[in-house]
């Protein structure tokens, strides 16, 4: 019986196309590493709008093995679920509230770095013409998110207006839907920020007052411990890709007001206007601690967080 003869250069083939599956598999699974970084564009999140127009997070994290993607999670308390899920490494863009209250919990979350400070665009809009200080805000209702720093927002300038919080009716709301709600007489204030702020005002809402020498509105860089210790450098990297964004920002000014007002919805001008208010240096200062302190206290003394974390303990070195 004739046997059958397979060419040798057939053979050689063969091989070559069973690597070349086997490299190209291989190379295929590590690039396939899942690296999510949350997205966050309002109010006006101008680093994070440049990292992903240019792609800067996967020129950074591609090399690595890393597929990047950028899931809108706005709401800081499900940034900080997501990471504890381990579907997200980077919450670019989180509320020191948020993530204070996530580590009192007992969650695993680091500081990278600041994301943004900026104070005055946190605000308390009213309506009323009757309403012209915060002592005429007792026994009426203000809505917005609680445990975040319009909340804190809210207590501040209670405080320092002599208003105990049990004389205000503070209703649980989203910001559109509070800003809404103000518009439509149902409530008294709302405490706002963003284009949802801006459109209030642009029809007949006024800013009672806002975070200026109340809150500095310290937005940070989050970073699951889980993904420091699989990217030891993680932190210097997302200040890196930040500190990119910015100096793109800073060469290509007209071309950047140009993205975030498509990205936001503001118009080029208010953009122009509001970017005067941010500070995004992502460098951690001694008065970002001793704010971060001060909102763990305010947490504690509001009953969203039971146990007291040393925010100087959470960041990276």
């Amino acid at each position: 019986m004739k046997k059958s003869v397979i060419p040798y250069n057939r053979v050689v083939f063969f091989v070559i196309a069973v690597l070349s599956v086997m490299v190209y598999a291989g190379a295929s699974s590590a690039a396939d590493k899942p690296f999510a970084v949350t997205y966050v564009k309002s109010p006006l999140n101008i680093p994070s709008i440049i990292e992903k127009r240019l792609g800067l997070l996967e020129a950074e994290f591609g090399p690595l093995g890393y597929t990047v993607s950028h899931p809108e999670i706005t709401s800081g308390a499900q940034q900080t679920q997501a990471m504890a899920a381990g579907s997200v490494q980077v919450a670019n863009c989180v509320g020191g509230t948020s993530l204070l209250i996530a580590a009192s919990q007992g969650l695993d979350i680091k500081i990278a770095g600041i994301y943004s400070r900026a104070p005055k665009t946190y605000v308390l809009l009213v309506k009323d013409p009757s309403i012209q200080s915060i002592v005429d805000l007792k026994g009426r209702k203000v809505a917005g998110p609680k445990g975040t720093v319009l909340h804190q927002l809210l207590l501040a300038g209670l405080d320092k207006a002599g208003v105990s919080p049990l004389d205000v009716g503070h209703i649980e709301m989203g910001i559109p839907e509070a800003t809404a709600a103000l518009m439509s007489g149902s409530i008294d204030g709302a405490l706002a920020a963003g284009p949802a702020a801006l459109k209030a005002m642009e029809n007949g809402a006024r800013t009672l007052f806002d975070g200026e020498g109340l809150v500095e509105a310290t937005i940070l860089i989050g970073v699951s411990s889980s993904a420091l210790k699989e990217i030891p450098d993680l932190p210097a990297r997302m200040l890196k890709v930040h500190r990119e964004a910015l100096a793109y920002a800073e060469a290509n000014p007209g071309e950047t007001t140009k993205v975030v007002s498509e990205e936001t919805g503001i118009s080029p001008e208010q953009v122009t206007e509001m970017a005067k208010l941010y500070d995004f240096d992502p460098e951690i200062r001694e008065q970002d601690i001793k704010e971060l302190e001060s909102t763990m206290r305010f947490l504690i003394d509001a009953d969203l967080a039971v146990n007291y974390v040393d925010p100087a303990s959470l960041i990276v070195k």
